[in-house]
């Protein structure tokens, strides 16, 4: 594979499988799906979804950073929640970090994520 590079910053959490935070191919960065971690506790942070998706933001944000782009680089999200009627919050939070030019975006209700979490968000960006 041309150009694969693996990404990892202690600012974001250490991945609890074997996985990578993201992945780099060519000018692709693949952020492997986030849940509300604490890098610094390596636990889930408390105070309910709205916590755990700002927690996500935070650490694809720290992801994002050590690849020199931001949130203006995300292309394309996908959104797993375990309650789809928590949809509205997904939204107004999510509408902090995007506020034009939107990503793509799915969102899909599943039966459980790792660590019991609520919300995972997975993202692809772009390097220009």
């Amino acid at each position: 594979m041309s150009n694969k590079k693996i990404v990892f910053t202690e600012k974001a959490p250490v991945p609890i499988g074997p996985y990578s935070q993201a992945v780099i191919v060519d000018r692709f960065v693949f952020i492997s799906g986030q849940i509300g971690i604490d890098p610094k506790t390596g636990q889930l942070v408390n105070g309910g979804i709205s916590e755990e998706i700002r927690q996500i933001f935070k650490n694809i944000k720290e992801i994002l950073n050590a690849v020199g782009v931001d949130f203006n680089s995300i292309v394309k999200t996908t959104v797993y929640l375990t309650d789809l009627s928590e949809f509205s919050v997904v939204n107004t939070i999510y509408s902090e970090y995007f506020v034009k030019d939107f990503p793509a975006r799915a969102t899909v209700e599943v039966k459980a994520l790792p660590k019991g979490a609520k919300v995972e968000i997975e993202a692809i960006a772009v390097i220009e």
